[in-house]
């Protein structure tokens, strides 16, 4: 597909998202522009990149639920159900078609799933102030995605996240630090990279 192309394509997909948001009953209001320049950014990278036809879908799903829930979790600390659990059928069905083209992606997912998201559960039970529901079940299915590609690059998002949220809060100076963007970048930099 060509950058043009999903770059428009991206404008309009962040636009109708950005608008779904600010209906949600736990979304967020976000201005007008930046939810439509970072898909279409996002897209652009994508097309660039030139991924199969079957691992495409996967990496523009990322990358525009990325830019809807980081913009979700800036603006209101907040990672609504309403895109968090309905990701996990689609990444399911997407993930399904990839492995028809590539063997272990089924296995790979399920470890990443059980591994991220088993992770990040253990923590908000043992912590639960120091970790959201949003970010539990944001894990699992960003789990199923980057283990897809390798359980190695869940454990190394799994590090980066850790250290950008880190990052963000002596940037900050407060605990109160969305971590849902720190989640959400090197897991869209896996796809975007694989295969």
């Amino acid at each position: 597909m060509s950058a043009l192309f999903l770059g428009v394509a991206g404008v309009l997909a962040g636009r109708g998202g950005r608008r779904w948001l600010g209906r949600l009953p736990r979304g967020a209001l976000v201005r007008a522009g930046w939810c439509e320049v970072a898909v279409a950014c996002a897209w652009v990278v994508t097309a660039l990149r030139e991924p199969p036809w079957w691992w495409m879908p996967l990496s523009l799903l990322v990358g525009w639920g990325g830019v809807l829930l980081g913009a979700c979790d800036l603006r209101v600390h907040r990672l609504p159900d309403a895109l968090t659990l309905p990701a996990y059928p689609v990444v399911a069905v997407l993930l399904g078609l990839a492995a028809a083209h590539r063997p272990g992606v089924v296995l790979g997912s399920v470890a990443g799933l059980g591994l991220f998201g088993g992770t990040y559960w253990v923590v908000r039970l043992v912590a639960p102030t120091s970790m959201g529901a949003g970010d539990v079940k944001l894990a699992g299915v960003l789990g199923m995605v980057v283990g897809s590609v390798s359980v190695q690059s869940v454990l190394a998002v799994m590090v980066a996240a850790a250290l950008l949220t880190l990052v963000g809060v002596l940037s900050r100076r407060t605990r109160a630090v969305a971590h849902g963007p720190a989640l959400l970048l090197p897991s869209w930099l896996v796809t975007l990279g694989w295969p």
